[in-house]
């Protein structure tokens, strides 16, 4: 079932466990150790096969090791998958992540895990009670807290250097920016680009959610299944990943797709099919890096509030970077991310002010 995966993949180690009493796969992944200690979010998700769980935590854990090495981090890329049989409440859930926690701790230090998609910070404190290679608890914990916030902060940014990029002003004033999913990140970056002065288009599969960031930010909500083909300037996936694929990026009507959503491209060949579409794609991995500095700077650097602001700012420098090469070499935005990313790796260089390529 999962031979053919390992086999064909890039990376260093995958860590197989099975938790019989819950039925979940539990996978982590890790890439690369090059800049330093693996480190990524843990998914807990509910997939077709468990073999889909492998192969998403891969996937998610070669884009961290892109992401901390654009981001200037001297860490390595990892991710862990909780594949779960139905996301568990209660007592279950707070069984299964102390099997998790042991899971972490028996690799010795070789992973250390945060938040990600249906994990928070008081997973994060549940876990810490089995091993010390967890980070973002909550600040009761003595954790730096939710990184959603500059998660949608270093999005900001990103959007910025997009805009500035296709239209000659990073002035958003008049710009409309639709957001596919307005949760702890999507919420924040569309009070962001409200308080800039951009046009808002929200939608969220949680209607009542859509309607409260509307209400506040004076957006347009339109249906989950109507956020892709809106009229727009930038296209901001703040969900789950996969949306851009050979079927829907003929249906997109904007110039820019810039958002926090992690894997937003189905298939590689799907940036050929962004730029073939005269679409500006900014890297999932560099502009959602926002969570993974925050973690850093508060948690293991020490950094002042102004450092982590510049590293967030250092987001939208590292995708002028990318845009300027790709325009140069006539290549996608996704091939200079990576060879961005490689050349980091390569060199073993990192920036101690974060990503102000």
């Amino acid at each position: 079932m999962f031979e053919e995966l390992i086999r064909d993949w890039n990376g260093e180690a995958v860590a197989i466990h099975y938790d019989a009493p819950s039925g979940t796969w539990m996978f982590v992944a890790i890439h690369s150790t090059r800049l330093g200690t693996a480190g990524g979010g843990t998914r807990m998700k509910v997939y077709p096969t468990p073999a889909d769980g492998l192969r998403d935590a891969m996937r998610l854990a070669e884009a961290m090791t892109n992401k901390l090495a654009i981001a200037g981090a001297a860490a390595g890329g990892g991710k862990a998958v909780l594949a779960v049989p139905a996301i568990p409440r209660g007592e279950e859930r707070r069984r299964l992540l102390l099997a998790y926690g042991d899971l972490i701790e028996s690799l010795n230090g070789a992973f250390g895990t945060a938040p990600d998609v249906n994990t928070d910070e008081r997973d994060m404190d549940i876990i810490a009670e089995r091993t010390s290679h967890v980070f973002g608890q909550s600040g009761a914990a003595g954790g730096s807290g939710s990184t959603a916030p500059d998660t949608g902060v270093g999005v900001f940014h990103g959007i910025v250097a997009a805009v500035d990029h296709v239209y000659g002003s990073p002035d958003l004033r008049g710009r409309t920016i639709a957001i596919q999913g307005v949760g702890g990140v999507g919420g924040v970056l569309a009070r962001l680009l409200a308080e800039a002065g951009a046009s808002l288009i929200v939608s969220d599969i949680d209607a009542d959610r859509a309607v409260a960031i509307a209400a506040e930010t004076g957006a347009r909500t339109v249906p989950p299944g109507e956020v892709l083909g809106q009229a727009c300037d930038v296209l901001a996936p703040c969900a789950l990943g996969g949306i851009l694929d050979a079927a829907t990026i003929p249906t997109l009507r904007c110039r820019i797709v810039a958002g926090a959503a992690n894997n937003q491209l189905a298939t590689a060949e799907d940036a050929t099919r962004l730029g073939e579409a005269g679409i500006l794609y900014a890297p999932d991995y560099v502009i959602n890096a926002g969570g993974v500095l925050h973690v850093l700077a508060l948690e293991q650097r020490g950094w002042s509030r102004e450092q982590l602001d510049d590293a967030l700012r250092g987001i939208g420098r590292a995708l002028t970077q990318i845009f300027r090469s790709a325009d140069a070499e006539g290549i996608t935005t996704e091939l200079a991310a990576q060879r961005l990313a490689e050349e980091r790796i390569r060199t073993g260089a990192t920036v101690a002010g974060g990503a102000t390529a």
